[in-house]
């Protein structure tokens, strides 16, 4: 069974992560990593943080966390504005990868 990719956006409430965004990255691994080195944001955190941006895969309906990143307000408006950008060029310019 293929693994499927995904980028999630997930905000701190009541110290309970609660996810507001989930963007489908597809099943090519390489292309999921690879877009979410270009996310903005720190792995290092010391709890204050709010937002996070997390890469998710899935393998036969089950959940894993691959990375999570803490960001602030401005980092996720680029990452979101990457995610529609490299999602773009991969279903549009080169839709070969």
């Amino acid at each position: 069974m293929k693994k499927t990719y995904y980028i999630m956006f997930h905000i701190k409430v009541k110290g309970e992560l609660q996810t507001f965004g989930k963007f489908y990255i597809g099943q090519h691994r390489a292309l999921a990593h690879g877009l979410f080195k270009k996310m903005r944001g720190k792995a290092d955190t010391d709890g204050s943080e709010v937002l996070f941006v997390e890469l998710m895969e899935t393998h036969e309906k089950l959940p894993l966390n691959i990375q999570m990143l803490a960001c602030t307000l401005d980092e996720l408006a680029e990452n979101c504005r990457v995610i529609a950008k490299e999602t773009f060029k991969w279903n549009n310019i080169d839709p070969g990868n």
